[in-house]
């Protein structure tokens, strides 16, 4: 089965998450995106981020309705600080029946070549890039790379921060969250601090 990772906090995931994760199931020859939950790093401020557990019951939550769409907390179970390469290298050893891609923005992509072992992820996986708006300058070298892929995903801009920061503020949200999601913040009083 070929599946798509698409990495992220998700706090909280939203209805831009979904609408990409949905686009890249119907509209590529991906068979399945996990939506991986990035762990906190214990080395930055927790802040505004939610339990890794909370954020996995709220992507839990999302994906529910949606059969091709599946929550992973695999990097949970991982050395920290986590890095993909590393993720990568553990799915396949524990999955070697299935083919992994990555998932990621427009905007992750200006950053791949400083990623860990950037070029082994490019020889080994195949990397779907959906559009972001960025006002910075076109200087993507890896374009042209044959293991990139652009995908022509409706551009959403829908912030994570912007929802937390108006829930805290006690403005509407709810439009931006899946209804599931938008209940379990509203019942356990998240981002409310």
């Amino acid at each position: 089965m070929k599946i798509g990772l698409y990495f992220g906090t998700f706090n909280p995931i939203h209805m831009g998450h979904l609408i990409i994760a949905n686009h890249f199931a119907e509209h590529t020859s991906l068979d399945q995106i996990w939506m991986v939950v990035t762990p906190h790093n214990p080395l930055k401020k927790k802040e505004t981020l939610l339990d890794d557990y909370q954020r996995l019951q709220l992507v839990t939550l999302a994906t529910e309705d949606y059969p091709k769409i599946k929550p992973s907390d695999i990097e949970f179970k991982l050395s920290q600080p986590n890095y993909t390469v590393n993720t990568l290298a553990h799915l396949q050893d524990k999955f070697p029946q299935h083919e992994f891609s990555l998932i990621m923005g427009e905007d992750n992509l200006k950053s791949l070549h400083k990623w860990k072992n950037h070029e082994v992820i490019l020889q080994n996986h195949e990397v779907y890039v959906y559009p972001r708006i960025s006002s910075e300058s076109e200087n993507l070298e890896l374009k042209k790379h044959p293991k990139i892929h652009f995908i022509a995903a409706p551009v959403v801009e829908i912030s994570s921060t912007f929802i937390r920061k108006n829930i805290k503020e006690n403005k509407n949200v709810q439009p931006l969250l899946p209804s599931k999601v938008w209940e379990y913040i509203d019942h356990n009083n998240l981002y409310k601090k």
